[in-house]
């Protein structure tokens, strides 16, 4: 069916709540994916940080499709390996202690609100009113109502009073704001150590080890959301291990289904044991075909993995930082915000059609590459990339 037929019937079944680019793909191996005339793109969005082993990757689809022949699903109310073995996984890697599992970061957002505020609730009781969670200006937590309510972004609450009660907001990067807004009445701080959707900004290493130093001494918990930096994206397992800190709450998602919906709340030691029997739930979560593939990935995000992820990283920006227009690159591992001189957009639709893949965070073009891009297939993108800025 051709892209035009697709495209009308896109505009009559579907709420259009994304601005879709003008392609229609079909199929994809590693970081190149084709549409359906069988022009190649290479992918520098792993579908915005989830296929991180990029597209129909061999080992992925192998043990996700073994998994499908054997159970596909079953609920919660009974043990699957899959889910048990993945969870081990990231608590080995992680050095938190036990998961939950859901079916998106929003969700695991959810989770960590929950978690915390039942934590301080059984610990201080009702009467000390301890329940507000401190985000960050700028933040981005997910679209549900309470993730909502914790993102620090006005554009995204229009139209959807009331929300939530209980979150307050601290200024990123400016320590003594933040810790001015510790009071009484917070149980939590919830931050991304690099705000992805607020413009790939990276938060200061002082300012977050002084933030959790006081919240360690004000018993006051402790949340990272990994959603889009975790699971290996920014060169260490999760981003908060480069910066000497244990969280008390972690969510992920994204890359650690590899393409299938999955997120995570992880406990650490003084949280392990907030949630218990009927308190929280999901469905779908642990799903043991989605686990299936996220123990896959998880296998396979060694130290020597890490570690290339990293170079390829420092690679992609001293190469973007020698091109024309580029006032900056921000990020870390292979989680780069570019800020050109220019207009982003239309570089953006330019580069789609030379055949490159890319995103926006704000002003900015983004880029996300499948952890498993070569290094042949990054020098391809960047050829694209270069070509296209200096002939603005």
């Amino acid at each position: 069916m051709s892209f035009e037929t697709m495209k009308q019937q896109d505009e009559t079944y579907i709420a259009h709540t994304y601005n879709r680019f003008p392609v229609l793909l079909d199929h994809g191996s590693g970081a190149l994916c084709y549409d359906e005339t069988g022009k190649a793109y290479i992918d520098f969005t792993s579908g915005i940080g989830v296929n991180a082993l990029g597209f129909a990757d061999a080992g992925w689809v192998n043990a996700v499709t073994a998994q499908l022949g054997k159970l596909q699903h079953i609920s919660n109310l009974y043990y699957t390996a899959p889910c048990i073995e993945a969870a081990k996984l990231l608590c080995e890697k992680s050095g938190m202690k036990k998961v939950f599992f859901g079916n998106s970061g929003a969700e695991a957002n959810e989770g960590v609100i929950k978690a915390a505020r039942k934590y301080s609730f059984l610990k201080y009781g009702k009467e000390k009113k301890r329940s507000t969670i401190l985000a960050l200006e700028n933040s981005f937590h997910g679209r549900t109502m309470a993730s909502l309510s914790a993102t620090g972004q006005p554009v995204y609450h229009n139209y959807f009073f009331p929300f939530v009660e209980g979150f307050a907001f601290a200024k990123a990067n400016d320590l003594q704001g933040t810790l001015d807004k510790l009071t009484e009445d917070v149980c939590a701080v919830m931050m991304e150590m690099v705000q992805g959707e607020g413009g790939v900004l990276p938060l200061e290493q002082d300012y977050v080890q002084a933030v959790y130093q006081a919240c360690r001494e004000k018993d006051i918990l402790f949340i990272v959301d990994e959603v889009q930096t975790g699971i290996g994206r920014t060169g260490s397992f999760f981003s908060y291990q480069q910066f000497g800190i244990v969280p008390d709450l972690v969510s992920c998602a994204k890359g650690l289904g590899g393409g299938l919906p999955i997120g995570a709340v992880l406990f650490g030691e003084k949280t392990q044991d907030t949630l218990v029997a009927g308190d929280h739930g999901s469905t779908f979560g642990g799903n043991p075909v989605v686990c299936a593939g996220a123990v896959e990935i998880l296998s396979r995000m060694d130290g020597a993995f890490l570690a290339e992820v990293a170079e390829k990283g420092r690679y992609l920006r001293e190469e973007i930082e020698k091109m024309p227009h580029v006032q900056s690159v921000a990020g870390m591992g292979m989680m780069l915000g570019i800020a050109l001189d220019t207009e982003s957009k239309p570089i953006i639709s330019a580069l789609l059609e030379k055949g490159l893949m890319v995103l926006s965070a704000k002003e900015k073009i983004r880029l996300l590459p499948p952890l498993t891009i070569t290094r042949e297939e990054l020098k391809q993108g960047l050829a694209i990339l270069r070509e296209t800025l200096e002939n603005i």
